[in-house]
C-alpha cells in the first residue's frame, strides 16, 4: 500500500513497485489508509508523513496498536530531516524511513530489504526461551520487555534489537553486528538505525538516559547490554556508561 498526498509521486511509486510485480494499492490521506487496512493487510506500507485528514504519524502510531497490523513492515517518506523528526517516526514504530527528494532505484532497494526481512521474521518466529541480562527481561513468546520490574512498550525494531543483545549478556556487539544479527547484509539499512533505536530504548529503559547503567556504549566498539545488577532505580551505582 502506498498512502502519499501526492498524486504525482504516488503514481511513480506505484509504477516501479508494479513493475517489480507488486499488486499496489494507492491511497492519498490518512483516513483512507486506515480504512483500507480494515480491510486487507498489505505486506508493506509505504506511508508519507505529511497527510490531510490524518497525517501518517498518527497512522503509524494506530497502525502499531493494532495486534493484527503490529508487525506490518512501515516505510516512511518524510521532507523532515531533522534528527527528532527521525527519532520520532522510529519510536512510533516505523521500520525505514526516506527524505524527500529521493531516488526511486533506492526506495526500491528498500523496499525490497523490508519485504526480506520480514519473511525472515516470520520463517523463524519460533520463540526462544525469556532472556535476562542485570534488570532487564525479554520473553520472545509474549513479546513483552521488562526492566526494573515495569513493563517497557517497544516497537518490533527495539524488541529484535533487544533479543539479540540479551542472548549474550556483556557482550559488546559492533554496529555492524547488530545490524547483521537483525537484517542481514543490506547496504539500505544504516548504523544510524540502530543508533535510534538504542536512543528509543534508553528513554524507556534507565532512570537518566544519559548515565545509562543497563544498555551501555563502549565507545570506539558498540553497544552491550550489563549483566550486573544495576540497582534500583535512582540509586546511585558505580560503572556504567553514557
Amino acid at each position: 500500500m502506498v498512502a502519499d498526498d501526492d498524486e504525482a509521486q504516488a503514481e511513480l511509486v506505484r509504477r516501479y513497485l508494479e513493475h517489480e510485480g507488486h499488486g499496489v494499492t494507492v491511497v492519498h490521506d490518512g483516513r483512507a489508509a486506515l480504512d483500507a487496512l480494515r480491510h486487507a493487510a498489505p505486506d508493506l506500507l509505504v506511508l508519507d508523513v505529511m497527510m490531510p485528514r490524518v497525517d501518517g504519524l498518527d497512522v503509524c502510531r494506530i497502525v502499531r496498536a493494532q495486534e493484527d497490523l503490529a508487525d506490518l513492515p512501515v516505510l516512511m517518506l518524510t521532507a523532515r530531516s531533522t534528527e527528532d523528526d527521525l527519532l520520532l517516526g522510529l519510536d512510533l514504530g516505523a521500520d525505514d524511513y526516506m527524505t524527500k527528494p529521493f531516488s526511486p532505484r533506492e526506495l526500491m532497494g528498500r523496499v525490497r530489504a523490508l519485504l526480506r526481512r520480514s519473511a525472515r521474521t516470520a520463517a523463524s518466529r519460533e520463540p526462544g526461551p525469556v532472556l535476562s541480562a542485570g534488570p532487564l527481561t525479554v520473553d520472545p513468546a509474549r513479546h513483552e520487555a521488562w526492566a526494573y520490574g515495569r513493563r517497557i512498550d517497544c516497537t518490533p525494531g527495539e524488541f529484535r534489537l533487544l533479543e539479540v543483545l540479551a542472548e549474550r549478556p556483556g557482550q559488546v556487539f559492533t554496529r555492524g553486528q547488530i545490524l547483521e544479527r537483525l537484517h542481514g547484509f543490506d547496504r539500505y539499512i544504516t548504523t544510524r538505525t540502530v543508533d535510534v533505536h538504542v536512543m528509543n530504548l534508553r528513554r524507556k529503559i534507565e532512570t537518566d538516559p544519559r548515565r545509562a547503567r543497563c544498555l551501555v556504549t563502549v565507545y570506539g566498539v558498540g553497544y552491550k547490554l550489563s549483566d550486573e545488577d544495576a540497582g534500583e532505580p535512582g540509586r546511585e551505582q558505580r560503572g556504567g556508561g553514557a
